[in-house]
């Protein structure tokens, strides 16, 4: 579980997140990463989950939510910002694999989006 101060919640966070942010895509996830302001640095990095119903029922929606909240939670970012992991109806059915794919993503995403 991921603490309050590390959670991604209002919607104005996520659009800004989508916009001015560098994305990494898997096959199972694409994982937003907002690029931070010189002049107004975050303290924390903050992670927002994105999970459709193209993905499946309430059920599988919310297990997929766990999962995704599970592998972030052990991920470290190298520098504070906003991050939004949307998940992909693969997502439901992905074992192991998941966590490869989240974590590559989530590299991939943060060297783009690295401040220069």
């Amino acid at each position: 579980m991921l603490p309050v101060a590390s959670r991604l919640k209002a919607p104005a966070d996520f659009t800004a997140c989508f916009r001015g942010g560098a994305r990494a895509a898997g096959e199972t996830v694409v994982v937003h990463v907002r690029r931070p302001d010189p002049m107004n640095p975050p303290a924390t990095t903050r992670v927002g989950f994105v999970v459709s119903k193209k993905v499946g029922n309430a059920v599988v929606r919310n297990r997929t939510k766990r999962r995704l909240r599970h592998i972030v939670a052990g991920l470290s970012s190298p520098f504070a910002t906003d991050v939004v992991v949307r998940a992909l109806p693969p997502a439901a059915l992905a074992g192991p694999e998941l966590v490869d794919d989240v974590t590559s993503a989530w590299q991939r995403a943060f060297r783009k989006a690295a401040p220069c």
